[in-house]
């Protein structure tokens, strides 16, 4: 990113990035600051209940919010933490065409994102499909966004999500991955995937404690460069949410990052191409997401991060502007503003909807027969070594058996490799051998889905429609 760029053309190029391209569930929770914090919780309530009615205004007439190019999605994480669910978002009140059903709509079509996605399109669609109340593992029968996003798995650079030159695909994996959680609030992933991401985010920390969107591991030059304010809140954001916990040394190191960038006059902080909006609120958004309270101990100044972000809310219209001499709100601005005021994440589970008989989750129920899908796989043979794809097959039923799943992997896993033999290679019964490590003693093969306890790996073990399957060796 050129240092020469103004602060519009920054911020275009960084959302750019991102649409092309908690921690744990408590850390996203919503909650009001204490009494000692500059800005009340009257005044974060009455700028949370205009803020959405100026993101509600944003939705088309057909119901969307995203679209081709740089579109509002954003507004369903933002919608989230401030407690309205999507389902409840309807233009003009016609609830045929609400937002939840249409964004879900778009992430089925078969060309959605483009012909030539990228995994961030991906990552993009799980945080705010979770937010929106729909399960992005579960999107339709033949849409599971945790499997495309699988499917960019860097075997060469384990932990990487994408090209690893462009760093922030890896950060927005360990938001996705670990955030969007599934609908009874279970880990979906499991923690040695969320490791390998942790392992290159930390290799990826600036030695000012911050990071920015380029790749730095290896690379003294890059490492010793000026950190970003926005990718520091998205990379602390994606330790926390990936099991990190705040008094982590790195951590640490980023919130000491934020406050030494912090103008105690404005409460803004001092990010690359000036105090803005957006930077602002991804900061706050990356303290939310590692319970770091935005307006106590080191951020309680003449003004705070949130005192910073209220003044730039025009009232009563609700919108935010981006600079702080802007004259027009901007829907983006607005967007990571209301999200951070809000007390959220990058992402949030969904309210409950007061549109009676919608359920606060949607999702696929089972396989359909003959139609194209996915899973999510990962194989960890215990000494290091993890393989993470996503299998490709069309299903026979409702639903298959995790025999089927490898076999499918076998020919059809994106990154290929994922699974290279089983034995038996066909019927019922334990695995005993897999990539070409067998069973010994009290270390054998056992599978997790969902993030439930691991048990004996068989190959008759039912496979339902979005499971994320986790395989490992072990006791």
């Amino acid at each position: 990113m050129s240092r020469t760029r103004s602060p519009h053309r920054a911020a275009r190029r960084r959302l750019r990035l991102l649409v092309t391209a908690p921690a744990l569930a408590g850390a996203l929770a919503i909650g009001a600051p204490p009494a000692s914090a500059t800005s009340t919780p009257a005044q974060i309530a009455a700028s949370k209940a205009i803020g959405v009615t100026y993101l509600k205004s944003l939705q088309a007439a057909d119901g969307s919010y995203a679209g081709s190019g740089l579109s509002n999605e954003w507004a369903f994480s933002a919608f989230a933490a401030a407690g309205t669910a999507a389902v409840d978002v309807t233009p003009g009140g016609d609830a045929t065409k609400n937002a939840r059903t249409v964004y879900r709509s778009l992430l089925a079509t078969p060309g959605w994102p483009s012909a030539s996605p990228r995994v961030t399109d991906y990552e993009r669609g799980v945080l705010n499909a979770y937010a929106a109340g729909i399960d992005p593992a579960r999107v339709s029968e033949s849409r599971n966004l945790i499997a495309d996003v699988y499917g960019f798995w860097q075997s060469a650079e384990p932990g990487y999500f994408g090209p690893s030159a462009t760093y922030n695909g890896t950060v927005f994996a360990g938001l996705a991955l670990g955030g969007a959680r599934t609908r009874s609030g279970a880990q979906r992933v499991p923690q040695a995937l969320l490791d390998s991401v942790v392992t290159r985010i930390r290799a990826n920390q600036h030695d000012d404690g911050g990071w920015d969107y380029q790749k730095a591991e290896g690379d003294p030059a890059r490492l010793a460069a000026p950190s970003d304010i926005d990718m520091t809140g998205a990379s602390m954001a994606a330790l926390c949410a990936s099991g990190v916990p705040n008094t982590d040394p790195d951590v640490v190191q980023a919130r000491t990052f934020l406050k030494n960038k912090l103008d105690a006059a404005s409460g803004a902080f001092n990010a690359m191409f000036g105090q803005n909006t957006n930077s602002n609120g991804w900061a706050v958004s990356g303290l939310h997401a590692c319970g770091i309270n935005p307006q106590t101990g080191d951020f309680l100044t003449t003004k705070t991060p949130v005192d910073f972000l209220i003044a730039q809310q025009f009232k009563p219209g609700g919108g935010f502007r981006y600079l702080p001499a802007d004259t027009a709100p901007s829907a983006y601005a607005s967007i990571d503003a209301l999200r951070a005021v809000a007390g959220g994440g990058f992402t949030a589970a969904p309210p409950i909807p007061t549109t009676a008989g919608a359920p606060r989750w949607v999702g696929a129920d089972s396989f359909t027969a003959g139609t194209a899908t996915e899973v999510a796989l990962s194989v960890d043979d215990g000494a290091g070594g993890l393989k993470v794809c996503s299998v490709s097959f069309a299903p026979t039923g409702a639903t298959t058996t995790l025999g089927d799943v490898l076999a499918a992997a076998g020919a059809a896993a994106l990154p290929a490799g994922c699974v290279t033999g089983v034995t038996p290679s066909s019927g019922s019964g334990p695995i005993t051998s897999l990539n070409g490590k067998a069973n010994s003693g009290s270390s054998t093969w056992k599978v997790s889905v969902d993030g439930a306890a691991y048990a004996g790996a068989a190959r008759e073990k039912v496979v339902n429609v979005g499971d994320t399957i986790a395989l490992r060796w072990g006791v």
